[in-house]
């Protein structure tokens, strides 16, 4: 049976310390809807998702919808899907539609398996909802052989090319990348070409202007020390003091919760971390309050990043 207890998982001595986070409202349900198989082997992946790693199955779209109709009652605002990969889901458009029956819907993808035919399927989907569609697509460095240096061989085109077919069909996708190739320690790369050092964002700005998305649509995430990067001297446990000068609001798990195929967890890069395991049985019992125990979670409380679309 699961036990909810401070100090009842593995890392017992940072959870007995550590703050509990109330959620007072579940605001966004999250799906790891392809456990953690993906088509590419990222060497920054926060999950540690691989071709290779199937140690977590996909969520039948049955279980979804279960999911959905549960999170509809206790008045979810938003939705996301996440993975490993997922458009590896052979019934992800179908899922997607039961989805945006619900609320807005959220799909975060590396990009490179969305085809002509995936793309207008998406832009049928977007206009034909009540609630709208967003699609995030993955990349790290505006530079091609940079990026593809850690996301593989021809990523960046494809991942480029996703955005612009998807923009074909209505969809003005998100790209977003993590500050993992930005060397200089405050958010810049260098520039390509000739180009001085400038923002992460502003790089991508540039390079979606160039390849003629008009509406350029960037979020930037700092670097997370677990998965591929796993380094628990990179953070700590967050206290009771710490809370004392954070709005609790101000962090994502107040108001989220992960559905997997093995349960309920707190926030989408610890699907799988025992500590942020919250219940296996109805998602109206895994609303309790969340122990900041993880490492992970002094990154979000220093930068306030979250892993939603704002």
């Amino acid at each position: 049976m699961f036990d909810p207890r401070p100090g009842s998982s593995p890392a017992g001595a940072e959870s007995s310390r550590a703050a509990r986070l109330p959620l007072e409202q579940l605001t966004s349900l999250w799906f790891q809807v392809t456990g953690l198989l993906c088509n590419l082997e990222c060497t920054h992946c926060l999950v540690d998702s691989s071709p290779r790693n199937k140690s977590m199955t996909f969520l039948e779209r049955e279980a979804v919808r279960a999911r959905l109709a549960e999170a509809e009652a206790l008045g979810v605002k938003e939705v996301y899907f996440t993975g490993g990969e997922p458009f590896l889901h052979p019934e992800m458009t179908g899922i997607l539609r039961d989805a945006l029956a619900v609320a807005p819907s959220t799909v975060l993808t590396n990009g490179t398996l969305i085809t002509e035919r995936l793309a207008r399927n998406l832009g049928d989907l977007a206009r034909g909802s009540r609630y709208s569609l967003e699609i995030r697509v993955s990349m790290d460095h505006p530079d091609p052989a940079r990026n593809d240096s850690v996301r593989g061989p021809g990523a960046h085109a494809k991942a480029l090319r996703a955005v612009t077919r998807l923009q074909a069909e209505g969809i003005l996708a998100i790209v977003t990348a993590t500050e993992y190739l930005a060397g200089n320690g405050d958010g810049a790369v260098e520039g390509c070409g000739a180009a001085p050092a400038e923002p992460l964002a502003e790089a991508f700005r540039r390079l979606l202007l160039d390849a003629g998305v008009s509406r350029p649509r960037i979020k930037t995430l700092p670097v997370f020390y677990l998965g591929k990067l796993e380094d628990p001297a990179q953070g700590g446990a967050i206290t009771q003091d710490m809370m004392a000068m954070l709005e609790p609001s101000a962090l994502q798990c107040s108001a989220t919760r992960v559905v997997s195929a093995d349960g309920i967890y707190a926030c989408p890069i610890l699907v799988g971390k025992r500590i942020a395991l919250m219940g296996r049985g109805a998602l109206a019992d895994a609303l309790g309050p969340v122990p900041l125990a993880h490492h992970a979670c002094r990154t979000c409380y220093e930068t306030g990043m979250t892993c939603g679309n704002t």
